[in-house]
């Protein structure tokens, strides 16, 4: 029986985990900013909600100019991003996922990149998600008998996580090269302005452990440079064998837990980690297409965990 195509199964809690993180940026984003502050007037760009041409697709713009309105808008969006974080049903909860995330994106006043990489995400994942027959994506991934459908949505998410992982490693290659022509980065002492700055500075509790860091030459050298380093390693993961690419992401998400811990990022933070975990993990299993000479069966490979087997065709 000869081999000709293989197709890798994306449905697995990898990239479940990783939908569950980018829904939490989004839902903490909302739950713990006042209607104020998300919808405001800001200079050069007018009133929040902007409702102006493609912003106006947003769910905001229905309550635009709505105080109450635009709260009830808000714990709506909150209550639709736990249960995408909860797993339930990832075919149903892709669209509203993205679209929630597009709503923030373009009807805040204070999006950042966090938001901007969570719509990213969102819209990325729509193409494993919407083919997921799991009830919940924590679950195992489908090993009974599907239809060559079953095979097509199979493709199609794996070549979004593909996508995905992609996008991940040009982020990552654009935030280490976007830096170097900059003085203080190649120089080592880029931390320290960041680290004092009074808007993005270390709290007050974890500025005296911070100070006397950025305080010596190799301590602010070392906190400057070693994110250049994890950034170009993740940008590179794709080419690394596996225990590097580990080593990488640990490394990876330490490091974005280290900025929500001193800047406060933590919608940018999560959405980064949902990213580097598809980056760096496998996706899921491999289906591998066997033809013999009665059927057309589709067999896991040995030690893979799941396959899908469209029914098999009988001579006229």
């Amino acid at each position: 029986m000869a081999v000709d195509r293989l197709v890798a199964l994306p449905w697995s809690n990898v990239y479940g985990l990783a939908r569950t993180l980018v829904a939490l940026g989004t839902a903490g984003t909302l739950a713990f900013s006042s209607v104020d502050t998300l919808f405001r007037p800001v200079a050069l760009a007018g009133d929040f909600p902007s409702c102006e041409g493609a912003a106006s697709a947003a769910v905001f713009c229905l309550a635009k100019g709505d105080h109450s309105g635009l709260g009830w808008l808000k714990w709506l969006c909150v209550l639709a991003l736990l249960v995408v974080a909860a797993g339930w049903r990832p075919r149903l909860t892709a669209l509203p996922h993205a679209y929630v995330s597009y709503s923030v994106f373009a009807g805040i006043a204070i999006s950042d990149g966090g938001d901007q990489i969570g719509l990213v995400l969102s819209i990325l994942f729509l193409l494993p998600a919407l083919g997921d027959p799991r009830r919940w994506h924590w679950q195992a991934p489908p090993s009974d008998n599907g239809s060559r459908a079953r095979c097509g949505w199979a493709l199609a998410g794996s070549s979004g996580l593909l996508m995905l992982r992609l996008q991940m490693s040009l982020v990552y290659f654009n935030a280490c090269v976007a830096k170097l022509p900059h003085q203080e980065w190649y120089d080592g002492t880029a931390m320290w302005y960041w680290s004092t700055n009074l808007s993005f500075g270390a709290p007050g509790w974890l500025d005296t452990l911070v100070r006397p860091v950025v305080s010596t030459s190799w301590g602010v050298a070392l906190m400057t440079w070693l994110p250049l380093l994890i950034e170009i390693t993740l940008a590179v993961a794709l080419l690394l064998p596996r225990r590097i690419r580990h080593a990488a992401m640990w490394a990876g998400l330490l490091f974005h837990f280290s900025i929500g811990l001193m800047m406060g990022l933590w919608s940018f933070a999560l959405a980064m980690a949902g990213g580097i975990l598809v980056l760096c993990l496998p996706s899921g299993a491999t289906i591998t297409r066997r033809r013999p000479q009665s059927t057309g069966d589709l067999v896991a490979d040995p030690g893979e965990s799941a396959a899908v087997r469209p029914p098999a065709r009988t001579a006229a």
